[in-house]
């Protein structure tokens, strides 16, 4: 999986892109190769919020595109926020697909006359 590590008006150092690589290592063993993950963090500038720092997460997949935006009070959190949230929709992606592959096969097997 291809991973595009972004800041909007904010500076990602080494040290934040290896956390992010690493928390998504787990997302990657769940996806095709050739999957691209864009990871976009920015900082909210109004100081009346709490939660200002916000990772959005792009996961491209073959044929769907999954989201994740989540929001905290520091990077490291804002990112495993979103991480969990992104490796919960992967599960449940897969599982849809699994599942319709096994519906699919029955209703082929059930179609097919016995000799």
């Amino acid at each position: 999986m291809r991973i595009e590590i972004r800041g909007r008006n904010v500076a990602v150092g080494d040290e934040l892109r290896e956390r992010v690589e690493k928390r998504f290592a787990r997302v990657a063993k769940q996806v095709s190769p050739l999957a691209e993950l864009e990871v976009e963090l920015w900082e909210e500038r109004n100081p009346s919020i709490e939660k200002r720092h916000v990772a959005e997460v792009t996961l491209h997949l073959k044929g769907v595109t999954l989201r994740a935006r989540d929001a905290a009070s520091n990077w490291q959190s804002a990112v495993n926020e979103a991480a969990d949230e992104l490796a919960r929709q992967v599960k449940r992606h897969r599982d849809k697909r699994r599942g319709r592959r096994v519906a699919m096969k029955a209703a082929a097997e059930s179609a097919q006359p016995s000799p």
